[in-house]
């Protein structure tokens, strides 16, 4: 029996099997609404047979955006032009949906990927940028403000509005953004985290902040909502943030009541090197795992069934996400169930595009034809 098409629960999250969507930002919401590109493009994610679907990095506040093409919910209205989309998966598919909420920080203000994602100062139409320190991400970009205590209360308010309308909205899980050196990682790394005060120095200091908005979104929605954290386990800059501060993270995450944590890595120095291969995170999800217990999510460059199923049998993740791997095919789950031996979600109307046997691959299915 294959592992990866065995349930598994994140928190109070039932998953029918262990494959993830991983969050992957879509840069064409307006002025953070969502738009028919989020109802073409998740509709057709959440057909995919997977378990779980994790919307796009989402802003809490408008500064807090990546791009200016980001999705918001910052507000009542953002909430409800998200509102049609959920509808229609929940109408047409059975996938358990999640958020990611988030900060871009020192990040945010950048021009989206197709036109070169660079930094975009306010005078050229971005904003301006907070962040832990007065340390821009990259020489020559604009200098973030540091973060007062009224900015400070300000983020985790925005965080905690952000994942009542989520709940709101009907959708199962949040997942906060501590990772990719957006604002949550920068108060983890030692790296962008140069402050003085409670929240900065030592290692119980810098992950001070991201554990308070974590306390405060689990304490705003009610039990049933899954609430965990992507985290980037290591920074792959020396003298940064690494995988023993990430075990560490995640254990005082697992205290607090986390679902889940999803485990990827760098992000925050653009001095980084990763070796970049298949399933090159995976050995920091399944060390945080053997040592914390926390119900982990791996992910990276994870593109064969196979290879995911292994993952899965050999305790290195309870979860394993896909993202750019499941852009390129769409179906993926569909396949691995066909090279597994497995059976997947499938709406009927799809039912006879498959040559193989389709009661095994989507159930006992009746397929009349005229």
């Amino acid at each position: 029996m294959s592992q990866l098409f065995t349930p598994f629960s994140l928190g109070p999250l039932q998953l029918k099997n262990r494959i993830a969507i991983a969050p992957m930002c879509q840069y064409s919401a307006v002025d953070g609404h969502a738009s028919e590109w989020h109802m073409i493009h998740l509709g057709h994610l959440a057909l995919s047979g997977a378990a779980l679907l994790t919307l796009e990095a989402t802003a809490v506040s408008p500064e807090g955006r990546i791009s200016d093409g980001d999705l918001g919910l910052w507000s009542d209205a953002h909430q409800a032009s998200l509102q049609p989309v959920i509808a229609a998966i929940r109408k047409h598919s059975p996938i358990r949906l999640a958020v990611q909420l988030g900060h871009a920080g020192r990040k945010a203000s950048s021009a989206v990927p197709w036109k070169g994602g660079a930094s975009v100062p306010p005078a050229e139409g971005g904003w301006q940028t907070v962040a832990p320190s007065a340390v821009p991400h990259a020489e020559g970009e604009t200098t973030p403000l540091a973060l007062d205590e009224a900015g400070l209360q300000k983020v985790k308010d925005d965080f905690v509005a952000a994942a009542r309308r989520v709940h709101a909205l009907g959708i199962e899980g949040i997942e906060l953004h501590g990772a990719h050196g957006y604002l949550l990682h920068q108060f983890l790394s030692p790296l962008a985290n140069q402050r003085t005060d409670q929240y900065g120095g030592s290692l119980e200091n810098r992950m001070r902040f991201p554990l308070e908005v974590f306390d405060a979104v689990r304490a705003a929605v009610p039990p049933e909502v899954a609430v965990g954290m992507r985290i980037s386990a290591s920074d792959w800059v020396e003298g940064g943030w690494d995988i023993e501060q990430s075990v560490a993270f995640s254990h005082a995450l697992k205290e607090r009541g986390t679902s889940f944590v999803h485990v990827s890595s760098g992000g925050v120095s653009p001095k980084q090197k990763i070796p970049v291969g298949p399933g090159y995170q995976i050995q920091f999800a399944e060390r945080i795992r053997r040592e914390t217990g926390v119900p982990t999510i791996g992910v990276g460059l994870i593109t064969e069934p196979e290879h995911a199923e292994s993952i899965v049998l050999q305790g290195q993740a309870d979860v394993v996400a896909l993202a750019r791997g499941i852009l390129y095919d769409p179906r993926w789950p569909w396949h691995a169930a066909a090279k597994l031996g497995a059976a997947v979600d499938a709406p009927p109307q799809y039912w006879r595009s498959q040559p193989h046997d389709l009661k095994k691959l989507f159930g006992d299915t009746s397929l009349g034809q005229r």
